[in-house]
């Protein structure tokens, strides 16, 4: 079963919006560029001997590394998503899948099935549901569904106020989410996992959000695609466009995010994306406190073409981590964590 078309044809305007703007080259906003390592002449440690693994849902990933949720539902998005998934196993990372809304609503898969599993046996599969549909109905069996199509190891809500406000039709009856977020978590068989996308998430929000069961927060800071630029490019109604391009900026840096919420929540799994370029960014990102680094658009044109050129896209993402290591004496990420930053 196709989606309705009026869906079909929002979902292949965001891949095309999001290409084109990554094509022109996003601005450098993100705030990585002012996160400078101390480097290390003598660093008295092997390059191929840097350990970049880490563990993840119960899985031990070869680099620190997620692909982070980008489209799902359609044609375009099944083939995008199944390309991904073949490099999330030839990689080692984690993956985390587009909107399920479509396939959840019976409306058409769009790829999002068990074939993702098939394609990706050995890393860990991330399903989604939107924080809206939590306060318009959807609950436990909407959930378990999204789950359980893709053999999921975990389920991200995605917080996304502002991409919804400027949203013509988009979902802006919020009140009540946290507490679906909870009832959620108490009963749901896989960790929850918060993700914005791309507006950021505090320390403060974040505190709220793991007191309510969420096992692990992505932050998904301004710098990177930015959804109401986005939404702005599909309004027809100037007024609408103009308001919406008003926040185009409107967001917490990633860098800011990513510290803040490893202040206000030490023990709970930090994902840092939002702007990540590449590997060096990613690094950065692990020295504030990132546990692991989402990467979305900067791989997706890459996604449209293979999966073996995603696998390279990624692959490239982990040498750069690796550069990184190896120029600041860090023989695996928790020395990473510790090395020395240059101050203004």
């Amino acid at each position: 079963m196709q989606p309705p078309a009026d869906i079909r044809d929002r979902k292949d305007q965001h891949l095309d919006l999001v290409l084109a703007a990554q094509g022109a080259g996003a601005p450098a906003r993100s705030g990585f560029d002012a996160v400078r390592f101390e480097h290390c002449a003598l660093p008295e440690i092997d390059f191929d001997g840097i350990d970049l693994s880490a563990s993840f849902l119960g899985y031990r990933l070869r680099a620190p590394l997620l692909i982070s949720s980008m489209t799902g539902g359609t044609a375009r998005a099944a083939r995008i998503n199944r390309h991904l998934a073949e490099a999330a196993e030839a990689c080692g990372i984690a993956l985390a899948v587009g909107s399920q809304r479509i396939a959840v609503e019976g409306r058409g898969e769009g790829g999002l099935d068990r074939t993702l599993r098939d394609a990706a046996p050995g890393v860990p599969l991330l399903g989604n549901i939107g924080a809206g549909q939590l306060v318009a109905g959807w609950g436990e069996r909407e959930a378990r569904r999204a789950v359980e199509m893709i053999g999921a190891d975990a389920l991200i809500v995605h917080l996304n106020p502002l991409q919804e406000a400027v949203q013509p039709g988009g979902d802006r009856r919020w009140s009540g989410v946290l507490p679906a977020i909870e009832r959620l978590a108490a009963v749901l068989d896989v960790p929850i996992v918060a993700k914005e996308v791309g507006a950021g998430i505090s320390g403060a929000v974040a505190r709220r959000l793991v007191d309510a069961g969420v096992a692990a927060v992505d932050v998904a800071g301004a710098g990177g695609t930015s959804w109401a630029a986005i939404e702005a490019e599909r309004i027809g109604d100037p007024l609408g466009r103009a308001s919406a391009l008003l926040f185009a900026d409107w967001g917490i840096p990633t860098p800011q995010a990513i510290a803040d919420v490893r202040r206000h929540c030490p023990d709970v799994v930090v994902i840092g994306s939002g702007g990540v370029r590449h590997g060096l960014d990613a690094a950065r990102a692990i020295r504030l406190g990132a546990d692991l680094v989402g990467q979305a658009g900067a791989s997706l044109r890459a996604a449209e073409v293979s999966g073996e050129a995603a696998a390279r896209h990624f692959a490239q993402v982990a040498h750069e981590i690796r550069i990184s290591c190896f120029c600041t004496g860090s023989r695996d990420l928790a020395a990473l964590r510790r090395a020395p930053l240059l101050t203004p």
